[in-house]
């Protein structure tokens, strides 16, 4: 049987330790939390199972696990794993309850808590969503090293295998089901996990021309047909490649659960008209200018303030998306998600750290055409955003291997 690799111990006690800071700073009484979503399980314990982590406060943590109880075992470091066969097994450990329970209640449906709520009933809920953010946000060396690893691959890629699968009349789905079998060969995990609600994706987005204009319901610059109305995913089984499409990919893949995104915009066998060309330029101009503010201090407000002011004129109203229907941000932060914290909007004003990790995307839309632009993951710095899935690149024209 195959282990799997873990997540050591010293870096789970050094995050179960940066939690209870946070707590200790905004619940200075708190007693009890409980944590039921997967990804903050496996951040918090190495694993991802169907059960809840208990904490106590000045007391170690305890995993209960409905299933896998024996996988927990094998994948998690954690000193106290226990299985359960319902809530009743965990009441049974406590004589009272405190008043309050803290719980990242984004990841406990009402059906859930009810059913928790039987055998554990708490005078007070309070949410511990943004405080599991805020710590996730900032990246360890040990989460770093398969950032930067994801990052270096998915630059490969693009560079060295891209060009070898173009070629006339092959569709969007094919080009996606040949890059993601060379992401998973490459030790990829094969999933793009996002925070948003009702969000499914496969490898991310592979479109031709104008199908990045098509409205979405995903809260991003670009659109996307997708395989069919019920699975807007990946790209389309119609929409083939000829001389002139602009080829758009925005692949958000990882290692270990943890992602990078890049997008990478390129022109298939004919070059693009001036215009098209000098707003990718731009788009190139307004990412490295961004990346350049991505200092410990800096507001994600100002940022965004900041380079959408030195958007050029007539591009504005095609600025993150097709017009009238452009996205608010310029860039979002990157990890067990593909979207986290911080964001680069308005109104986000805590002050960037070092080692957040975060994905600058500036990108223009042309009617008839498609999207330009590019996206980039970085790595905040005390000199600034450092690329950990290569540089920019300009609109090359890239002619088929076949």
């Amino acid at each position: 049987m195959e282990i799997l690799s873990k997540t050591p111990k010293f870096e789970l006690e050094m995050r179960m330790n940066r939690f209870a800071t946070a707590m200790d700073a905004q619940h200075e009484n708190w007693e009890l939390c409980v944590v039921v979503g997967g990804l903050n399980m496996f951040y918090l314990t190495g694993t991802m199972c169907d059960g809840i982590l208990l904490i106590k406060r000045n007391d170690s943590a305890t995993l209960w696990v409905r299933r896998s109880y024996e996988r927990a075992l094998i994948e998690s470091e954690l000193d106290d794993i226990r299985a359960m066969r319902s809530f009743r097994d965990i009441a049974g450990e406590f004589e009272s309850l405190p008043n309050t329970l803290y719980i990242d209640t984004a990841n406990a449906s009402l059906e859930w808590f009810g059913l928790f709520s039987k055998h554990m009933p708490f005078p007070n809920v309070l949410p511990i969503d943004n405080i599991l953010l805020n710590i996730r946000a900032i990246k360890s060396e040990y989460e770093l090293g398969f950032m930067r690893h994801a990052g270096a691959e998915t630059d490969r890629i693009y560079r060295e295998v891209l060009p070898t699968l173009l070629h006339d009349g092959i569709s969007e789905v094919e080009l996606g089901a040949e890059l993601f079998s060379a992401f998973l060969r490459s030790g990829f995990h094969g999933v793009s996990r996002f925070s948003m609600r009702n969000v499914d994706s496969i490898l991310g987005h592979v479109a031709f021309g104008d199908s990045t204009l098509y409205p979405s319901a995903f809260n991003g610059a670009a659109g996307i047909n997708g395989l069919c109305a019920a699975v807007p995913v990946l790209g389309s089984h119609n929409r083939r490649l000829q001389s002139g499409d602009l080829v758009y990919l925005d692949i958000s893949e990882g290692v270990s659960g943890y992602h990078v995104d890049k997008t990478l915009v390129l022109s298939y066998k004919t070059p693009q008209n001036e215009n098209i060309i000098q707003a990718h330029m731009h788009c190139l101009e307004l990412e490295r200018m961004a990346a350049s503010m991505l200092k410990p201090g800096a507001i994600p407000s100002e940022i965004y303030a900041t380079v959408l002011k030195a958007v050029k004129e007539e591009y504005r109203d095609y600025f993150m998306g097709a017009k009238g229907r452009t996205v608010p941000f310029l860039g979002h932060g990157v990890g067990l998600f593909v979207d986290e914290m911080p964001v680069i909007a308005k109104n986000f004003n805590n002050p960037l750290e070092e080692n957040m990790t975060i994905a600058i995307e500036p990108k223009i839309s042309f009617d008839g055409a498609g999207m330009v632009g590019s996206e980039n993951t970085y790595l905040v710095t005390k000199s600034g955003g450092l690329s950990l899935t290569g540089e920019p690149r300009e609109l090359e024209v890239i002619n088929t291997k076949h």
